[in-house]
């Protein structure tokens, strides 16, 4: 069983993704084994990733996330612009976050900064809020989508109203992940 911590979106700005997704590929003539696009159903903002954690972890996990997000107002979050992960070539395509931004990095930092002080190992990497839109699987294509990202610089998803976070667990088969509400917790 693998646990995160997310942010969900709303449905118009998953119908603008799927459009996006469709655009990308075609105009990159992508082939089907080419990147594994994700389900804009399942699209949510990654905060937290706990590898593999037991049941009994899932309770605690449960209770930082909502000690934390008590303290937290509600907030407004852009989502804007695409972008890649991987150097000259991409190895994942997101779409970033705009304006609040600031609350949605301080909203990560007090969790991951509680989780750490509770003895959890911390995340080395520096949080970048994004919607994965997919992982690329061929090196060449990656190349292409490096360059494709610059078209979309201007793209404009839509805002979501960010007023709970969710623990997620997810459950690899062979279709792929499926993810189960574990809690959702309130912010202010």
């Amino acid at each position: 069983m693998r646990l995160f911590v997310a942010i969900d979106i709303n449905d118009d700005i998953k119908e603008k993704l799927s459009v996006l997704q469709k655009s990308i590929s075609q105009q990159c003539m992508l082939k089907r084994f080419d990147v594994k696009w994700v389900s804009p159903e399942q699209m949510h903002l990654t905060l937290k990733f706990f590898d593999k954690e037991k049941n009994a972890q899932s309770l605690e996990i449960c209770r930082i996330v909502e000690s934390v997000v008590a303290k937290k107002s509600s907030f407004e979050l852009e989502f804007e612009a695409v972008g890649s992960f991987g150097g000259p070539r991409a190895s994942v395509v997101w779409v970033g976050t705009g304006p609040g931004s600031e609350k949605l990095q301080d909203l990560q930092k007090d969790l991951e900064n509680k989780f750490v002080s509770e003895g959890w190992a911390g995340d080395n990497r520096i949080f970048s809020g994004h919607l994965t839109l997919c992982r690329v699987k061929n090196p060449r294509t990656g190349y292409k989508l490096k360059k494709a990202c610059t078209s979309y610089k201007d793209f404009k998803a839509g805002s979501v109203f960010v007023d709970s976070v969710a623990v997620y667990c997810s459950q690899l088969t062979s279709d792929g992940p499926v993810y189960s509400v574990v809690g959702r917790y309130k912010l202010q």
